[in-house]
């Protein structure tokens, strides 16, 4: 894991655009049938991460078994596949901007053998977050540099500044601006009376209506030797308010690997899960004997039994979407979601493929979430 600066950055720009030269190669997509098949495994190497990361599963898959390649260095290779990806807006480049229209991206990163991390928030004008993230791990003695300095450092590694926001995220920033309401960023002042949405009939296929998402990738390894990493990367809160850093960077939280155990992260709302540090949470549940899939539901209910009551519906359920996605040493992968629907992704010798995820609450018990009216589920 100890390579020079300037090899370290030739390398990581190496492969950045090999991951986008290659970016049509996708992935196979095998549907799983059931969501019994979540528990199951192959055996080791497996490679777990959120839907969005399909391709980027095979990839590193691809680069543990055939190239005996890291497996930090090739979970932030096949994140880097999205992060690059100007047509994907959940993250890097084309990621949907904050309120004042700055494309503002976060990631972390764990390598279990060494015991080190990395991690970067609020880093603007550079697509690869995750390889930034790394550079602070394997160049400095920090773990978390944010802002400003984030990209001064970035800089000094030899990333290249570019403009992250794409017309396409642009056009949809302006559109959302046209239809702010009260289920924006900001909190309503409870002594006012806060008037309804300006635009809550429009339809979903208004010119106005407008994407809104929280768009985030974590991927999760374990090689033949039972070695782990994880990486998260992201966009964060699409709208957010400039400055805002969700769980993704926060090492605990958005991702976290213990290479004695196994390794976790999550999508979805990360203020719910910064206050249960989720991935280290479903960690220790492992450790203490819970299967992956058993660990992540666990921690979706003390995150449910941790938010505050603005954030659940008369029934107690949670108004935003969570996931969870858990990886053990000896290869058994598993995954939760607050409510029924999503995939997650997994390669191992079966092939690439998404799987159902074991989920707390059916369709049926989904409330209508805040703002759909004006910006999409």
């Amino acid at each position: 894991m100890s390579i020079s600066r300037r090899k370290f950055v030739s390398v990581g720009v190496a492969a950045a655009a090999g991951v986008t030269l290659n970016r049509s190669a996708r992935a196979e997509v095998l549907e799983a049938t059931s969501a019994s098949t979540v528990t199951n495994s192959a055996g080791r190497p497996v490679v777990v991460a959120s839907a969005n990361g399909i391709r980027g599963v095979a990839k590193a898959y691809d680069l543990i078994t055939r190239q005996n390649a890291d497996t930090l260095d090739a979970i932030i290779a096949g994140v880097n596949i999205q992060e690059l990806d100007p047509e994907d807006q959940s993250v890097g480049l084309g990621g949907l901007p904050n309120e004042e229209g700055v494309v503002q991206l976060d990631a972390s990163c764990m390598h279990g053998p060494t015991r080190r991390a990395g991690s970067v928030g609020a880093l603007e004008d550079i697509a690869t977050p995750s390889l930034v993230a790394k550079a602070v791990m394997d160049y400095t003695d920090h773990i978390m540099l944010v802002g400003a300095g984030a990209k001064k450092f970035a800089l000094k590694m030899g990333f290249k500044e570019q403009n992250l926001l794409t017309e396409k995220s642009r056009q949809d920033w302006l559109r959302w601006k046209a239809c702010l309401n009260p289920a924006d960023a900001w909190l309503d002042n409870p002594g006012e009376s806060a008037p309804p949405p300006r635009t809550s009939s429009l339809s979903l296929d208004d010119p106005l209506h407008v994407t809104f998402t929280t768009g985030t990738i974590n991927m999760n390894a374990v090689n033949a030797a039972g070695d782990i990493s994880s990486v998260t990367t992201t966009s964060g809160l699409s709208w957010k308010v400039a400055g805002r850093i969700g769980d993704s960077p926060i090492v605990g939280a958005g991702q976290y690997c213990d290479n004695t155990v196994g390794a976790a992260g999550s999508t979805g709302r990360g203020e719910a899960n910064i206050k249960v540090c989720g991935a280290f949470l479903i960690v220790e549940f492992m450790r203490q004997g819970m299967s992956p899939d058993q660990a992540c539901m666990k921690t979706i209910d003390r995150v449910i039994a941790m938010t505050e009551r603005r954030l659940l519906d008369a029934h107690g359920r949670p108004l935003f979407d969570l996931q969870f996605y858990a990886l053990a040493k000896d290869g058994r992968f598993g995954s939760a979601t607050a409510y029924e629907g999503a995939r997650f992704a997994v390669a191992d010798s079966q092939g690439a493929r998404l799987i159902p995820m074991p989920f707390k609450f059916t369709r049926s018990e989904r409330p209508t979430m805040p703002g759909v009216s004006c910006r999409g589920a």
